[in-house]
């Protein structure tokens, strides 16, 4: 997906959801629950990204896993990373 402005010549490039960093715990996760990995396929591509970018974040693989866990509820409802 591109954005343009006319006025200034500017343009700029999205990534689209595939070219995103998949974390490591996040690909294992989805490979060992296959009712997680239907819930956050069911995901709008927009709330996947929001998700990759909230889990790739720490360094840690703990914290990664953690904040998988965490989320996990949300996924199931639905829901993205900052909707309540």
């Amino acid at each position: 997906m591109q954005w343009r402005s006319k006025k200034k010549g500017l343009e700029v490039t999205y990534k689209k959801t595939e070219e995103f960093n998949i974390p490591e715990e996040l690909t294992q996760v989805l490979k060992e629950d296959k009712e997680f990995k239907k819930a956050f396929e069911a995901l709008t591509p927009g709330r996947q990204r929001g998700y990759y970018l909230h889990f790739a974040a720490p360094k840690q693989s703990a914290t990664r896993l953690a904040r998988i866990e965490r989320c996990k509820l949300q996924i199931y409802k639905g829901k993205g990373h900052n909707e309540r």
